[in-house]
């Protein structure tokens, strides 16, 4: 009765494991405070991607307090400890001078606005968000992160709908620390469809392993119709186009691709709201790309996009 939220929450696939546990008290204080805590621990397998496996573990406190109706801030600590692991013997230099452990103590602020007329189907409105985060309150990582973004969405007939997205990103070391390939950014997949996961991006191109990137920006346009089945099914149809681009690593050698050029691809898609969550399925094709980006043409996803 009290709007107390406890979660557990379990992810076993070939690629992935994932263990959450979080407790939110939604009025912390008798006040209109959101404040909860998280642990966690991930394995994943990142071999096809940058010949290397990753094992993150550790846990956070987070506030949360509204603006006004349409702000929210939420405040947060986070500590964790990285083990990048598995590294092939033939993998790239870049990654394999990082092989190891590290620990990340780090405090972030998350400003949010929206105006959707829902959050898990919206048709009207705009989601914006800044996040900051500040890594080096104690631990061993040094390095500051920014990522702006906005969704928009604008009714344009019944059922259709227009969906414009933006967003930047920034990460910078700072007391003589580089930024790790952990702790850099990726695209590809569900962020620029077209392209596999962390299929662009700066790249050793002696070994294929992708390196991923201190700065990016990123863009989406789609028109969402329907799909000529009865509505109450949920399946909606999609056109949309990406592009966006990443760049910028610590790192340089005459192996390492990093020219930051534009990135365009284009594709359709269907949706289904299925008693588990959204589901898609999308077909999109790379209009512009570098020669060793990684394509991929045909991509099943779960959950939502921002």
């Amino acid at each position: 009765g009290k709007g107390q939220e406890l979660s557990f929450s379990t992810t076993l696939a070939a690629q992935r494991t994932e263990f959450d546990f979080s407790f939110t008290e939604p009025y912390f204080l008798n006040r209109d405070l959101s404040a909860g805590i998280d642990l966690f621990h991930v394995t994943q397998d990142l071999q096809q991607e940058s010949s290397y496996d990753s094992k993150r573990t550790g846990g956070g406190l987070r506030l949360g307090y509204p603006l006004s109706e349409n702000w929210r801030q939420n405040l947060g600590y986070r500590f964790e400890k990285t083990e990048i692991n598995s590294v092939q013997a033939n993998a790239s230099t870049y990654i394999r001078q990082q092989a190891g452990t590290r620990s990340a103590s780090s405090i972030n602020q998350i400003l949010t606005y929206d105006t959707r007329d829902s959050k898990t189907d919206p048709t009207d409105g705009f989601l914006g968000r800044i996040i900051a985060e500040f890594t080096g309150v104690g631990g061993q990582a040094r390095n500051y992160k920014t990522r702006v973004g906005g969704t928009y969405y604008y009714p344009v007939a019944d059922q259709w709908v227009l969906s414009l997205l933006g967003e930047v990103g920034y990460i910078h070391g700072w007391g003589g620390e580089t930024v790790r390939i952990n702790e850099r950014f990726y695209m590809g997949g569900d962020t620029m469809r077209g392209f596999e996961d962390a299929g662009i991006g700066p790249r050793d191109t002696a070994t294929a392993d992708a390196l991923g990137g201190n700065q990016f920006w990123r863009g989406s346009a789609e028109v969402t119709l329907p799909s000529g089945l009865p509505e109450d099914l949920g399946v909606k149809a999609h056109v949309f186009s990406d592009f966006g681009s990443l760049w910028t690593i610590d790192d340089s050698g005459p192996t390492i691709q990093d020219g930051g050029g534009v990135r365009v691809s284009a594709g359709v898609g269907v949706s289904w709201r299925s008693p588990f969550g959204p589901v898609r399925a999308d077909l999109a094709r790379p209009l512009l790309k570098e020669t060793y980006d990684k394509l991929q043409q045909f991509r099943f996803s779960f959950g939502t996009r921002f």
